[in-house]
């Protein structure tokens, strides 16, 4: 039995239209004219002799089987995404690759070096995205099961199956805003004691390196908390307080003077971060070279 299928273009222009309420940002969406898209959906209309979709003022309003065809649509696309890009780095030299890590890491640190792989290899397309970290002792079939061809992860490099590469060591030290530490007098870790101490989700981290500089008197887990430490960096620098800095993610700030370490004592951190990928693709060309430069880069 043959497939009876409209035009891909019109499909995917009343799809997008549905999706977004709006021909306009339809439009944008898929870089073509406003006129284009409704010219498609048109077309589509004409080829199943049935109104999908009304113009409501400034948007559209979806007649009961546009809309019941829409939501029928978009999951079938996301699938032919999804094959696509599984076609497209079915080559082992070069096409997409996915990559994994953690928001903060990939803001910070990863993101700013890509030009770089890109110089190198304009032969590999990479497709970067965010999740939360895994701890070393958690399910990590996510991963897994994933389309997901690599990751960055922070932990003890303990992930049951999963090959992992250590990547780099960390360090904890304060940061903060520059005019912060002139206006709180920042000399000595008892300084602290009239600063405003800032968190993400290792507020424990805190306790440890104070107990380390010696400091009594200050309550490690107060103040204000970020779930991501990009964000703990973002308030630092505006002057919020005192950060308990990554060595990995604030780096390039100290260098660029958006933040200074008032102190000299550094805490080696008890986790570390991995490149792991899928079991059996490891030596895969496009993995390996990019697991390789990820290691060069973190030696720097």
């Amino acid at each position: 039995m043959s497939r009876k299928l409209p035009p891909l273009n019109a499909l995917r222009a009343f799809e997008a239209a549905a999706r977004l309420k709006s021909v306009s940002k339809a439009a944008d969406e898929l870089s073509v004219t406003q006129g284009a898209v409704s010219h498609q959906i048109k077309q589509l209309e004409d080829w199943a002799q049935i109104e999908l979709l009304r113009r409501s003022g400034r948007g559209i309003a979806l007649t009961d089987a546009g809309e019941r065809y829409a939501n029928a649509l978009s999951p079938a696309l996301d699938q032919m995404d999804a094959a696509t890009r599984r076609l497209l780095a079915s080559d082992p030299r070069k096409g997409w690759l996915t990559v994994s890590t953690m928001p903060s890491f990939a803001a910070k640190w990863l993101v700013p070096r890509l030009p770089a792989f890109r110089a190198r290899h304009p032969e590999i397309d990479v497709w970067l995205s965010t999740w939360w970290n895994f701890g070393d002792d958690e399910d990590i079939s996510a991963f897994t099961d994933s389309e997901v061809d690599m990751a960055i992860l922070y932990g003890r490099g303990e992930w049951q199956g999963v090959p992992a590469t250590f990547m780099m060591d960390e360090e904890l030290f304060p940061v903060c805003a520059p005019a912060y530490a002139q206006q709180q007098k920042l000399e000595t870790p008892d300084d602290l004691k009239r600063a405003t101490l800032l968190h993400d989700e290792m507020r424990q981290d805190w306790r440890l390196w104070l107990k380390a500089a010696g400091v009594t008197g200050i309550e490690p887990e107060r103040g204000p908390g970020f779930d991501d430490s990009a964000l703990l960096i973002q308030a630092a620098m505006a002057g919020m307080g005192v950060a308990l800095g990554r060595s990995a993610l604030v780096k390039a700030d100290l260098e660029a003077g958006l933040l200074v370490a008032p102190f000299a004592l550094k805490l080696d951190a008890d986790l570390d971060y991995y490149v792991v990928s899928r079991p059996g693709t490891e030596n895969l060309p496009k993995i390996k070279l990019f697991r390789d430069w990820l290691i060069e880069s973190a030696a720097v």
